[in-house]
């Protein structure tokens, strides 16, 4: 098995992540709805939104597993993270990078893998929108944008700040908020 290494930004990247304050929190309509949509698309027994942590990778999103993460050490996710395009696994049995995976060796079996970077400001990517199925298969140039798209959606869920609860912002506090996350979390060149 070989691991990813680690992002030359690294530092930036867990600041960005710590600033949006989405790690370990509760399940979200709004990014369940998407990776829900990937699952359909896709025909594929499972579909995440992965954010990749110190030493982890935790799902903000899952559908098809009954964890909410694995050791970042053993993630395809962290090897995606390194490229703005798709990173694609047909056949992990056949990947010398994945062969002897625990997680293709063991539950869940991955021989699937297909996953978009989630990219912040300045090309920063924060973890992926990923598709994985049990089964070797093909991934064309059309799946790739289809699978860009959502994970642009994902991306935008992540830096626009959830509606404030009323019960828990005053007006000033919101636009506090607010103004956090618009500060260096857009994207260059907008959305």
């Amino acid at each position: 098995m070989l691991e990813a290494p680690t992002p030359a930004n690294e530092d930036e990247r867990l600041e960005v992540l710590r600033v949006l304050e989405l790690m370990d929190t509760e399940r979200e309509e709004r990014f369940d709805r998407v990776v829900e949509i990937a699952k359909l698309a896709f025909e594929v027994p499972i579909a995440l939104i992965t954010l990749l942590d110190t030493d982890r990778q935790w799902f903000k999103a899952c559908i098809g597993l009954p964890i909410s993460g694995t050791d970042r050490s053993v993630s395809f996710c962290g090897h995606a993270i390194h490229s703005d395009e798709p990173f694609v696994v047909e056949d992990a049995l056949r990947d010398e990078r994945f062969a002897d995976n625990p997680l293709v060796l063991d539950a869940p079996f991955i021989r699937f893998y297909a996953g978009a970077p989630l990219i912040a400001a300045k090309g920063v990517r924060l973890g992926t929108l990923c598709v994985i199925d049990t089964e070797p298969r093909r991934f064309a140039a059309d799946d790739a944008a289809v699978l860009r798209r959502l994970a642009r959606i994902a991306r935008d869920e992540m830096i626009r700040p959830p509606a404030p609860e009323p019960e828990l912002y005053s007006a000033a506090e919101y636009r506090q908020r607010l103004a956090v996350w618009k500060r260096g979390l857009e994207p260059e060149g907008g959305r």
